[in-house]
């Protein structure tokens, strides 16, 4: 048992190690004109606010769940619900926001001759 988990945490923070890698090349690339930078501006504004309205409303039903969880089948799991909840919605938030920011990249992308 104690190989296996030394594997799933290796393949974790090789994982983690790709996806920083990927965000900073994707990133360097140029972000277009002013008049694409403003467009894209307006679509990270318009994602964050659905990420904020959403993530609040899944945050009451999730902390519901989390007292519910605590009480009927005890700490370790709430706990263990609550972390994955955290970071599922790290994962949202860091994906839209790597996705938006990318999108303005992709249309800047150089015309082929």
């Amino acid at each position: 048992m104690q190989m296996e988990l030394v594997w799933i945490l290796a393949s974790a923070i090789l994982a983690l190690l790709y996806g920083v890698v990927s965000i900073g090349w994707i990133l360097k690339k140029p972000a277009g004109n002013a008049r694409m930078q403003e467009i894209a501006l307006a679509v990270q504004q318009g994602a964050q606010a659905y990420l904020n309205r959403q993530y609040t409303t899944i945050g009451m039903v999730g902390a519901a769940l989390f007292v519910a969880l605590w009480l009927a089948l005890g700490s370790h799991t709430a706990i263990g619900f609550l972390i994955g909840a955290v970071l599922s919605g790290a994962a949202g938030y860091i994906g839209m926001n790597v996705s938006v920011r990318a999108n303005v990249r992709t249309a800047k992308r150089p015309r082929m001759a």
